[in-house]
């Protein structure tokens, strides 16, 4: 999908600004990493995702509660490597 659509840029304003830098980290940092191979399903799911609490998804992603049964799949499991995490 074409990163300037108009749809992408608000999902990555979105993505960036969470409210902590943690999430913003790991939510933007998601985003950026493999948005531009998502098809309409991983978008969508993406944009589920983003309604979630950032103590959820950071506990997710740092394996402190369980991923909950209706986020687990390829997207969750690809969320969960975190190899997208720059840490300098």
């Amino acid at each position: 999908m074409n990163a300037d659509t108009p749809h992408l840029r608000r999902m990555k304003f979105r993505a960036w600004h969470r409210g902590t830098r943690e999430s913003d980290y790991t939510v933007g940092g998601f985003f950026d990493r493999y948005h531009a191979t998502w098809n309409e399903e991983e978008i969508a799911w993406f944009e589920r995702f983003m309604e979630e609490q950032d103590a959820d998804i950071m506990g997710w992603a740092m394996g402190t509660i369980p991923v909950p049964d209706e986020w687990k799949g390829p997207m969750m499991d690809r969320f969960l490597k975190l190899d997208f995490v720059k840490i300098v």
